[in-house]
């Protein structure tokens, strides 16, 4: 009776549309379907008013479908089956905003659907993100491609190594499993090789470049853009222990490492009492280290190999000298004595030694020959100078009595600071050899028997000087080595001369003078020390000259201004620190002036003359040393400097000119990266050469 009245309300509800079976959708009672040759946008209206959804169905969506239960089912299983049997016709649903569309099943995946990073459930088209941990996305492409309808896509992003899958939510889940499976690391856990005869770091480089050598040929290389993310066999020595440390990309890889390393962990040919080995350093210097070797054996008794007849020879700390003192010449003779030799032309050493002994001697060598880091010093120097003058002074003479009169009387007065004196500059008038002084000068002139005299003269001078010197030079040294920058001029200065009257027939005299050279400008020494904190212990020497300008002519020689600053501070790894400043500060002041008259206010500036002077200078220095551990810090560091340069020589090159053709100044090239090396056997082959 249930499934009759079922199959009633469905046929009335296709019959007069949705809204009249409304009240059947909300009962959700089960329903039995049963459509035979059904038009599918009939079918989908019906399934709308089940569902209470709505379904737009497009004008492209045409033909028949069969679908039919044998008993009552749920509204969600019906719209289940529903989405079958559209899907065995070629079309299929998405959901977008709410909305239901039923659109041939090719142009669904541009339809806006969900999109989704984790599992999806459903008989709907969908899109979603699997991102892969170890296996390359690319590889799988060819994998799962097969595994999709013809009308959905797959699609791979490099940059996050993900896959991006279009296609029904039931076929996702399955795909996902699969990639789950696949997707997993090949990698074996880390490998311990001891080794008995070789030593680690020897034996690591060669067994590094056949694995890689051997599985160039057969890696599967990465798509242009993308990022390889294949696990690569990696062989590190362990120094300690003498031991390889390996980690292969799966078991196959493995032993072939480890009968790589037994084949070459073999006893050497030479007799264990006259080995001769040779170590070629990478980074420290071989005499240094040969004298630093040496005084080592020597200080805790360890003798020399056998020689030829037998004797063993011990060598002494004082034949060598210690480290610290012993001269080492920068020039290229091998040095000689002891088992440690040391060969400048190739920065290798010598040794002879027993097995176990050279084990110990080359343990120590590994420690010592390694990179040293760099630091690179800022400075700023700045000095401030500021001198002020100012002079004021009155000078005037008079002559009493008239022309007849037997007595004249002469009243003035004249002082010889503040500018030139009335009575000089009176004197020299006539000749012109004389002239009034810098600044301002008023005078009153006088006739006396037909003559012009000066009367009064009075002076006003104000001067103000500044100066900005501002240096910035750097340094970029070793750890624990001295470094000097000067950049100045070298001054002459006579230390002595000569004359000789030659008291032969000629009459001749030979003069002759003594001259030392000396650097006058801005000098910087700094010597650094990068300690296990990460401070850095400065010894600076910082020194500024220059050649006094009034002194230049001077008979006695040049006069020189010298401030400088030697000190020993610790500051951290890109820190600023400021060492002090030089802070001078002068005043000086003269008067001359009339007794009682200078002293009334007012009226005694005519009786006096007076200078004043202040003199101001500031020198600071300010340091920032920054640690350059690595060749990539290092690169860095000096690309920016040279970029910055030549950015500066492009900003000066001249303007174009027909009248002046020369139009072009020097500048820096641009630089040329370098690309990174090929590993053997997987670079291209060399192109034919052309006939």
């Amino acid at each position: 009776m249930n499934q009759r009245l079922a199959l009633l309300t469905l046929a009335f509800a296709m019959a007069i549309g949705a809204p009249a079976f409304a009240q059947a959708q909300r009962s959700r009672e089960p329903v039995t379907l049963n459509f035979v040759n059904a038009d599918i946008e009939a079918v989908a209206r019906t399934m709308a008013a089940i569902t209470g959804r709505n379904i737009v169905v497009d004008p492209r969506v045409k033909g028949t479908i069969n679908l039919s239960t044998d008993r009552p089912v749920a509204p969600a299983v019906a719209y289940n089956q529903f989405l079958a049997a559209v899907r065995l016709s070629g079309f299929t649903i998405v959901e977008s905003g709410g909305l239901l569309k039923l659109v041939p099943e090719a142009d669904a995946k541009l339809q806006g659907g969900a999109v989704s990073t984790g599992p999806v459930a459903g008989n709907q088209i969908v899109t979603q993100i699997f991102r892969l941990n170890y296996e390359p996305a690319a590889n799988l492409v060819p994998i799962l491609r097969p595994l999709i309808s013809p009308n959905n896509t797959i699609n791979v992003n490099p940059g996050n190594n993900s896959l991006v899958i279009t296609d029904y939510a039931d076929n996702l889940q399955r795909i996902g499993r699969i990639i789950g499976a696949l997707d997993v690391s090949n990698a074996t856990d880390v490998e311990v090789l001891p080794l008995r005869y070789q030593l680690a770091p020897d034996l690591a480089p060669v067994v590094q470049r056949l694995v890689d050598s051997g599985s160039a040929g057969t890696a599967v290389a990465a798509a242009p853009g993308q990022a390889d993310t294949s696990f690569r066999t990696t062989v590190i020595a362990e120094v300690r222990s003498n031991s390889l440390l390996v980690r292969a990309s799966n078991a196959a890889r493995l032993n072939l490492v480890r009968s790589l390393v037994q084949k070459l962990d073999q006893p050497g040919s030479q007799s264990p009492t006259g080995n001769i080995y040779v170590v070629y350093l990478k980074n420290a210097e071989a005499a240094k280290l040969a004298v630093t070797l040496r005084a080592a054996l020597a200080a805790t008794g360890t003798s020399a190999a056998t020689g030829a007849g037998g004797a063993v020879t011990t060598i002494t700390a004082g034949a060598q000298g210690s480290p610290a003192t012993a001269p080492i010449a920068a020039s290229a003779q091998p040095s000689t004595g002891g088992q440690i030799q040391a060969d400048p032309a190739t920065n290798s050493l010598i040794i002879t030694a027993a097995e176990p002994q050279y084990r110990q001697i080359r343990a120590v060598i590994d420690r010592l020959d390694a990179r040293r880091a760099q630091v690179f010093v800022e400075s700023l120097i700045a000095e401030v100078n500021a001198d002020k003058a100012a002079e004021f002074g009155i000078q005037w003479q008079n002559v009493f009595g008239s022309q007849n009169s037997s007595k004249l009387g002469v009243l003035g007065t004249n002082f010889s600071i503040g500018g030139q004196n009335i009575i000089s500059l009176q004197q020299g008038a006539a000749t012109g050899n004389v002239a009034p002084s810098a600044g301002i000068n008023f005078g009153v002139l006088r006739n006396v028997n037909g003559a012009f005299v000066l009367a009064t003269l009075a002076r006003f001078l104000e001067s103000n000087g500044d100066g900005n010197i501002l240096s910035t030079p750097t340094l970029l040294t070793l750890d624990n080595e001295e470094a000097k920058i000067v950049i100045g001029q070298n001054v002459p200065f006579v230390t002595g001369q000569y004359t000789n009257s030659n008291s032969g027939s000629s009459g001749s005299v030979n003069p002759f003078q003594t001259i030392e050279r000396k650097d006058v400008g801005l000098t910087l020494r700094v010597k650094p020390q990068i300690s296990e904190n990460g401070t850095v212990r400065l010894q600076i020497f910082q020194e500024v000259s220059s050649v006094q300008a009034s002194s230049i002519n001077s008979a006695t020689g040049l006069i020189t201004n010298k401030r400088s600053i030697e000190s020993a501070i610790l500051v951290d790894d890109g820190a600023i620190v400021v060492l002090g400043g030089l802070l001078q500060d002068e005043y000086s002041g003269n008067q001359e002036k009339v007794p009682v008259l200078g002293d009334v206010p007012g009226i005694g500036n005519l009786f006096k003359s007076e200078v004043r002077s202040r003199k101001k200078t500031n020198l600071m220095v300010f340091l920032r040393p920054v640690v350059v551990r690595d060749a990539a810090a290092s690169d860095a560091l000096s690309l920016d400097r040279y970029d910055m340069m030549r950015g500066k020589q492009e900003d000066a090159q001249p303007r174009s000119s027909v009248a002046v053709p020369i139009n072009e100044a020097p500048a820096l090239p641009p630089l040329q990266r370098i690309p990174a090396p090929v590993p053997p056997g997987s670079g291209p082959a060399l192109p034919p050469i052309g006939r």
